[in-house]
């Protein structure tokens, strides 16, 4: 007799888009746990200003990687997908269905397809790079990672400065472009995988977003960021929400500006998102209120699944 063979569900899609609601859903109906692949939520210091899970959607299916961490701990890509597939070797020791849940695409990638083989980073031009960045700010390293590759710089998180400098170093270490090491061949993981993207039209997507940072700042995000003061200069908190709100408790913008502020770059991010996962063709993508057709796609492709 045929059997199931272990499955990963992938449940991703931009910013603001309803994949919570739905995780919970889904990780009820096939009885698995919640693995998040969202970057952002892996700090427990931010809660707010990430979307990450209320304690009454935690408490409605069991979560895992949602503030594990501190934003002062060194925690990278590679470490997570070492930590997520073993998570996923867990949950399949007693279900053959897990959950991934996220946006996060970079991480999103190092578990089902694996980190690519970068080169050892040179300590000399690391040295330099982050002079560069303390001397000159980010936008130095836009403008050469624009000209080293111009790929890469138009999928990249351009106010994150760590993915800034990871794709300015390895260019100029390999003289070969960042985005090419990005395309080597997946590795082969022992279980399928069905991925499952949501998304809906750009004026429903936006609107969902602007309610939500208006949610996020009635809920006490500029609290938040303010108790966070100590840590801003940490990677962690150079990201959208925590950025234009540090700039309002600088007095250097109105917190009316810091919240359009914080509106638009959400909206940029889900762009830019979209525009990551346009490339993959196993995507299947729903509307989020489609709940059922998903839940009858999943059902299919775990029938078919079989060894």
């Amino acid at each position: 007799m045929p059997s199931q063979k272990n499955t990963l569900i992938v449940l991703l899609g931009p910013t603001g888009v309803g994949k919570t609601a739905l995780s919970i859903h889904l990780a009820n109906r096939f009885g698995s746990p919640i693995v998040s692949c969202d970057s952002r939520q892996f700090y427990r210091e931010m809660s707010i200003g990430t979307a990450k899970p209320t304690p009454n959607e935690l408490s409605l299916a069991e979560h895992h990687f949602v503030g594990h961490i501190s934003v002062t701990d060194r925690y990278s890509c590679g470490m997570f997908e070492l930590d997520a597939l073993n998570k996923i070797e867990e949950i399949f020791s007693t279900n053959q269905i897990a959950l991934m849940v996220g946006g996060s695409m970079l991480y999103i990638d190092a578990v089902c397809k694996g980190i690519d083989d970068f080169p050892t980073p040179d300590p000399a031009l690391r040295k330099e790079l982050h002079a560069l960045l303390e001397n000159e700010g980010i936008e130095g390293l836009r403008a050469q990672l624009k000209l080293l590759d111009p790929d890469y710089y138009s999928k990249v998180d351009l106010k994150n400065p760590q993915r800034i400098l990871k794709g300015v170093e390895v260019s100029l270490q390999t003289g070969k472009p960042y985005s090419s090491f990005l395309k080597q061949k997946a590795k082969q993981r022992n279980f399928e995988i069905v991925t499952i993207g949501l998304n809906q039209p750009r004026e429903e997507l936006y609107e969902r977003i602007n309610q939500r940072v208006d949610e996020m700042v009635a809920n006490g995000l500029v609290d938040e960021v303010r108790s966070l003061l100590p840590y801003r200069n940490l990677v962690a908190l150079k990201t959208v929400g925590y950025t234009e709100i540090f700039e309002f408790l600088d007095g250097k913008i109105s917190l009316e500006k810091a919240i359009e502020l914080i509106k638009r770059n959400s909206r940029h991010y889900a762009k830019r998102q979209i525009t990551w996962w346009q490339r993959d063709a196993s995507i299947n993508w729903f509307h989020p209120e489609n709940v059922k057709e998903v839940e009858q796609f999943i059902e299919e492709q775990i029938q078919q699944s079989t060894v």
